[in-house]
């Protein structure tokens, strides 16, 4: 086996540095930024906003429990400025009025605004920056092996927070992780797309902007017409991102593991394919879709379930079943148990709307405590975003971008709070608590 060596040059040193910059790390790095520290945001892409914006996914679940904005401080100036800037439907609470105030994404619009965001608090950014591997310095995190455009070399900080959505910072330090359900089933991935050419008049008038069951009437008959060549149930649907554009969550590919860059490309080639299948789809049997083009598919997967990086505390079905209070609680939220099944078989479609029933009530939430971001074993790094530590089914509620909003501001906000050895652990929680509610976030159980 060949040994490979290389000089090291360190080209960035930060106070923090937040690994990669979907809705998780833009939420981390703007909230530490704006504490005073020198933050250094990398990504393998060319935007921000992960799967808002590469992956085209058309809409952030709920920010809300049908009561409270839950996903407070970062989340709702988001909200907000998409709102106020033209930046998603303003039909959103007419098409889909029982969705807790989520709202459809202008994906270039999002892009802009996070520009703007980042910009304006004085984070350093830099896109196409890869991470390769970590250095370890007995339980820290001590540098960053990263790929640029032209070199591999090395970035420092005292604190660093992984939002890379699949763990990969905290697996090449050496962290336990958690895949998949008791047998190592994953939920379904799906490429996202993007159309023009939709009468959303008619589509309205007809109930097809339901996610479902009513847009999914079809399935069995396209199916069997040879239209679909897969019998799958669940067709999340098409949002409106725009007067005559829409942004589709259509099609499942089963058994992806992004952790294997062989099966990504694999479900690249299938989701492409699928796009081609659920045009024909909508135009021969959904109304107001008659003469819809595809105007692109998503730069990365939608990935909805990968690594569950082991922290100190791992969240549960039962923490979500029993809307569970914490005393290091840093945000709660309200989220379906929406784990898209692992193939197309009837009886996993009956699970997924079972699990789908457990949603919480109008009022109701769940605590995430601090202890779910601090990896197990290492000093100097927290986990926000998807691969937060939680077991498969409560995963599958926090992984929307709201909860990344949420656990991401923390992340950033206690990331600001450690002294100069990093150490996350030294974070003084009811001054987290307070720092996070005075900037915004939901914490009813807080007490100064």
């Amino acid at each position: 086996m060949p040994v490979y060596q290389k000089e090291l040059k360190i080209r960035h040193e930060a106070d923090i540095c937040v690994v990669g910059g979907g809705p998780a790390g833009v939420s981390a790095a703007v909230t530490a930024a704006r504490m005073g520290k020198k933050v250094l945001l990398i990504e393998a892409m060319t935007s921000l906003g992960g799967l808002g914006t590469h992956g085209l996914v058309p809409m952030f679940c709920q920010f809300t429990d049908g009561i409270r904005f839950l996903a407070g401080g970062f989340g709702w100036e988001i909200h907000e400025r998409c709102l106020k800037e033209g930046a998603c439907s303003p039909n959103d609470e007419k098409d889909h009025p029982h969705k807790k105030g989520s709202i459809s994404i202008y994906c270039e619009k999002l892009k802009r605004m996070y520009d703007q965001i980042v910009l304006e608090a004085g984070v350093k950014v830099l896109f196409h920056t890869k991470l390769c591997d970590v250095i370890m310095d007995g339980s820290k995190v001590d540098t960053l092996v990263v790929s640029g455009l032209g070199e591999l070399y090395g970035i420092k900080a005292h604190t660093y927070i992984d939002c890379t959505g699949n763990g990969i910072l905290s697996v090449f330090a050496g962290a336990e992780y958690g895949l998949g359900d008791e047998d190592g089933s994953l939920q379904a991935c799906t490429l996202c797309s993007s159309w023009a050419g939709i009468d959303w008049e008619t589509v309205r008038a007809n109930g097809f902007h339901d996610l479902w069951p009513r847009n999914t009437q079809f399935i069995e008959k396209a199916y069997e017409e040879g239209v679909l060549d897969t019998c799958d149930l669940h067709l999340s649907g098409m949002w409106r991102t725009g007067e005559i554009l829409g942004g589709a969550n259509a099609g499942h590919v089963y058994g992806i593991q992004d952790t294997d860059e062989e099966q990504v490309t694999k479900a690249f080639f299938r989701g492409r394919e699928q796009v081609a299948q659920y045009e024909q789809y909508y135009k021969r049997y959904l109304k107001g879709f008659e003469h819809m083009e595809c105007t692109g598919t998503g730069a990365l997967l939608g990935v909805r379930e990968s690594r569950r990086i082991m922290c100190d505390y791992v969240l549960t079905r039962e923490d979500y079943m029993n809307r569970a209070v914490f005393e290091d609680e840093i945000g709660r939220y309200n989220y379906n148990i929406d784990i898209h099944p692992p193939t197309s078989s009837k009886e996993d479609y009956a699970q997924f709307e079972k699990d789908m029933k457990l949603e919480m009530g109008v009022g109701e939430s769940y605590g995430i405590p601090y202890r779910s971001l601090t990896v197990k074993g290492i000093e100097n790094l927290l986990v926000a975003g998807k691969c937060v530590s939680a077991d498969h089914a409560m995963q599958a509620s926090i992984r929307v971008m709201p909860g990344c909003f949420i656990t991401g501001q923390a992340a950033g906000c206690a990331a600001a709070m450690t002294e100069g050895d990093g150490n996350v652990r030294k974070v003084d929680i009811k001054a987290l608590q307070k720092n996070l509610k005075a900037i915004g976030a939901y914490l009813p159980n807080y007490k100064e």
